[in-house]
């Protein structure tokens, strides 16, 4: 029940999140496209990611999906929640996230020590969340995760 509840709080709040707080441009580039990426590659890894959980690329979202793939983190509501500790511990800062976090921690104390795991790798990692991931989908997956030290 509870995974219901974020899963409708999470697409009620996405149209809204995207066309009034999200600044971005959109990526011009589709999921058929990222799959002729070189293999190793950032942008074939997120097109296999969009692909293998039957997703589709949300406009202005995509770095939503990247770090999934450059943090390995699974698209449970546990693990959605573990990967906004991640990105909290990196340094970012939103108002979506810490609704996320306090939201995900009141609902899934029994998660706590997951969810600390994350925030200590986010630290971890050098600050990555900024980054214009659109510009980076011919590098290697592998050269990223290993400049920006992301386990």
């Amino acid at each position: 029940m509870k995974d219901k509840l974020f899963e409708t709080f999470y697409e009620l709040s996405k149209k809204p999140y995207q066309k009034y707080f999200k600044k971005s441009i959109p990526w011009s580039v589709n999921t058929i496209e990222l799959m002729t990426y070189n293999e190793n590659s950032l942008g074939y890894h997120y097109g296999k990611f969009i692909l293998d959980n039957n997703f589709q690329m949300q406009p202005k979202l995509e770095n939503h999906d990247v770090f999934h793939v450059l943090t390995n983190t699974g698209t449970s509501v546990a693990e959605e929640i573990g990967m906004q500790y991640y990105l909290l511990g990196n340094g970012k800062r939103s108002l979506y996230l810490f609704l996320v976090i306090i939201s995900g921690t009141f609902f899934y104390p029994d998660r706590f020590d997951y969810f600390l795991t994350q925030f200590e790798r986010g630290n971890k990692a050098h600050v990555f969340h900024y980054l214009d991931f659109s510009k980076m989908l011919q590098t290697p997956i592998a050269t990223i995760q290993e400049t920006f030290n992301i386990k």
